[in-house]
């Protein structure tokens, strides 16, 4: 169990212009919060969404959209995967879905939270290109070997594809208890790939390949699921190749693609029920703001967590609510059967739209950041906040993107939303999305003033390295050539200058 206790609850209605707070009893103890791995024309119109179909037409008969649906299993807390075959004879792995990192890497070796792994030494099409390779993520790292391999997808692109794999022989807090996949699933961009850009990524060889078109979308149905439930994960689609219409209602409202790393998008403003946190633009974009499916929740920059869980308390229908909620480290208890989204407001995230003097705003409800994780004695229902605060990044997480459908629509540099058809209840959505509204006051500059992305310092550090590697070979050239004597012999000043500098 990972609390116990009792909750006295008791619930009033407001009559007139009086609001009556709710008490509530938390419950102390440590959480785990997430499996985090750390670990974008405004369109609303149909021709936009024409637009977005139009990239599904496939006549070659290399995707069928419909085979791919539900071709995922899991949830926000378990981390959402999808079924590959691996190797020959292929073995049949769970891999997880990241649009927040570029590489694809696979166990091989035991793990005691891993009950099966990917032996190279058994694939006689596995082959290694001799380079190690190490990446790091919010939470867990590991370290391998790079090489390649084939794959095949069974329900996703026909044939056989052969990629770059990264055997991970050694990790640290990446495979945790309870996860049910082997791997993980890059989806962004080459200059997120490790140990360098030349690594192609796994959707790159895909569409390369294939033919498909340099799109894919994402649905995740894990709203309103408990992280701790032993039923079949809830799941969702990944759409390699474009974009399935029966997986969304309404219009796909799209966001432009700032740097083709991550995700990168630009976020205008946030809302917290009808009130502007009312800060300074840039504090939602330092140092930037992604799309990631491979971050269990909501994460944002240290001052707007601060207002956001503000604006709650002060908004929220619940009295002296502890502050061990919002931090993580207490869960929410209510008996069974009372629901407590109805004491918290809808947040609202203002993202840019493709006309840059426009914005668009995708909103969740409290069933999406108010996350059930476990019960106790059958007679109380827990719950954690989906929010949490962030060191280098707004990140548009599993908290966020449970409600929408998500069109990764690289062709064309965009991020579209859709409200999914899976995020609901009684009809009922857990998402809305609205515009167009003006950007103002924003138009222009909420990016200046972020610190250079990381690929953008690797360059740099690149040419500095290049620059001192060019110094020391003139500088050994010079040590080896024959030294400038006088007639005695002795070795001159010049001559001895440039070997005292190297120490």
């Amino acid at each position: 169990m990972l609390l116990y206790g009792l909750l006295l609850l008791s619930l009033s209605f407001w009559t007139s212009h009086s609001v009556f707070k709710i008490p509530l009893k938390m419950f102390a103890g440590k959480f785990n919060a997430s499996v985090q791995l750390d670990l974008r024309t405004l369109r609303k119109n149909q021709s936009a969404v024409e637009s977005g179909l139009s990239l599904a037409s496939d006549p070659a008969g290399i995707v069928n959209f419909l085979d791919m649906i539900n071709n995922l299993k899991g949830d926000s807390g378990r981390g959402y995967y999808m079924q590959m075959v691996i190797g020959t004879p292929g073995l049949t792995l769970n891999i997880l879905v990241d649009t927040g990192s570029s590489n694809f890497a696979v166990a091989a070796a035991e793990h005691p939270y891993i009950t099966h792994f990917y032996n190279r030494a058994l694939s006689s099409t596995y082959q290694s290109s001799g380079r190690g390779v190490a990446v790091k993520y919010t939470q867990g790292e590991w370290e391998g070997e790079l090489g390649t391999d084939r794959i095949t997808i069974p329900q996703g692109p026909s044939g056989t594809i052969t990629i770059n794999i990264a055997a991970i022989l050694k990790s640290e807090g990446f495979f945790l208890p309870g996860i049910n996949w082997q791997g993980i699933l890059g989806l962004a961009y080459p200059l997120l790939a490790r140990p360098d850009p030349s690594v192609e990524p796994f959707f790159n060889s895909v569409v390369g390949q294939t033919g498909i078109p340099d799109v894919f979308s994402l649905q995740m149905c894990g709203a309103g699921v408990s992280a701790s439930t032993t039923a079949d994960p809830a799941g969702g689609s990944l759409i390699m190749g474009g974009v399935e219409p029966t997986l969304y209602r309404g219009s796909v409202w799209y966001t432009p693609v700032l740097e083709e790393w991550y995700y990168q998008v630009e976020v205008l403003k946030l809302e917290v029920g009808a009130q502007n946190l009312n800060l300074d633009c840039k504090e939602y974009n330092s140092d930037k703001a992604i799309v990631d499916s491979g971050t269990t929740l909501l994460r944002l920059p240290g001052n707007v967590f601060s207002a956001v869980v503000e604006a709650i308390m002060q908004t929220s229908l619940i009295e002296d609510f502890s502050a061990g909620f919002f931090e993580g480290t207490k869960l929410a208890c209510w008996m069974r059967g009372e629901s407590p989204w109805r004491l918290f407001p809808k947040i609202s995230i203002y993202l840019r739209a493709m006309n840059t003097s426009q914005s668009f705003r995708i909103t969740i409800l409290p069933q999406l950041y108010v996350q059930p994780i476990t019960d106790i004695d059958g007679t109380l229902d827990c719950f954690r906040f989906g929010i949490s605060p962030s060191a280098n990044a707004l990140v548009i997480g599993a908290t966020v993107m449970e409600g929408f459908y998500v069109i990764f629509d690289r062709a064309q540099k965009r991020v579209g939303f859709a409200v999914s058809t899976c995020a609901e209840s009684g009809g009922v959505p857990f998402a809305e999305i609205a515009g167009p509204f003006l950007a103002e006051g924003v138009a222009s500059d909420c990016m200046s003033g972020v610190p250079l992305r990381e690929p953008v310092m690797w360059v740099i550090a690149y040419a500095l390295m290049g620059i001192c590697a060019l110094v020391l070979i003139v500088l050994l050239i010079l040590l080896m050539l024959p030294c400038q004597r006088h007639r005695d012999g002795e070795i001159t000043d010049e001559s001895s200058l440039v070997r005292h500098r190297i120490k």
